[in-house]
């Protein structure tokens, strides 16, 4: 397994990236809310894309036919943006988006309230967000890559939920998936080391059920097998010899 390490002029191209998508996800919370369809949020996103100079990452990505992934309510991942998919008040929404800028891939998500949402769907985001921030600071040089996952599991099942095992982060440099794949499960000590340079995507997919999910007949949209809630964050982080960078998160 060849694992990029990248040059500091290649970082500085990563953190541009990651920084037009963190930015634009800063635009959408502001944009989602009762009433909006996912088309519309979709739109807005290709043209802030766009606009910025950079190619959506996603758009054509395998046949993909959008810029946005927006996931609402149980579905977990890969939800295909659509004129008829209104939000309304109460749902919650997760959008994932890539933009490539310069050569070089951003890649975050965030899941939104729309309007007033229940208190389970709060604590849900917030066990997530938690997550994410746990299998951050296990990404250290000279650790193992399933460090970031134990660090996840062990966040989001210690609070009663459960992290998808289907769908997993990943690498990220000039292609939006490099090696190594990154679990959100796993036991500390175990996969490829990490180095300084080293540039990944780590996303949390927790579920408020069981972990088992399904992908529906268009061949995109993943659902909780037992349409509990779920719930996803993501940021592109660099490996350093030190802290790591986390260089989408601007919220």
């Amino acid at each position: 397994m060849s694992i990029p390490i990248k040059s500091a002029a290649e970082l500085d191209k990563m953190r541009a990236a990651g920084a037009l998508v963190g930015r634009l996800l800063v635009e959408l919370r502001s944009r989602v809310k009762p009433g909006v369809t996912t088309s519309q949020l979709d739109a807005f996103s290709r043209s802030f894309i766009e606009g910025a100079g950079a190619i959506p990452a996603f758009l054509g990505y395998h046949g993909y036919p959008a810029t946005i992934c927006a996931s609402v309510n149980e579905q977990v991942v890969h939800g295909i943006p659509s004129d008829r998919i209104v939000l309304n008040e109460g749902d919650i929404i997760g959008i994932d988006v890539g933009a490539v800028l310069n050569g070089y891939v951003g890649d975050s998500a965030r899941t939104f309230a729309v309007g007033k949402v229940s208190k389970e769907a709060l604590r849900l985001m917030d066990v997530t967000r938690g997550a994410l921030d746990a299998g951050i600071a296990a990404a250290r040089d000279n650790g193992h890559v399933q460090d970031i996952g134990a660090a996840v599991q062990a966040y989001a099942e210690g609070q009663g939920y459960s992290v998808v095992r289907d769908f997993v982060g990943h690498g990220i440099g000039r292609k939006m998936h490099e090696e190594p794949q990154v679990p959100n499960y796993g036991r500390r000590g175990l996969g490829p080391r990490m180095r300084a340079g080293m540039t990944l995507a780590i996303e949390p997919m927790v579920n408020a059920g069981g972990y088992a999910v399904d992908v529906q007949s268009d061949g995109w949209t993943v659902l909780t097998r037992d349409r509990s809630l779920s719930a996803h964050f993501e940021d592109t982080v660099i490996i350093t010899a030190g802290e790591p960078e986390n260089i989408t998160r601007l919220d």
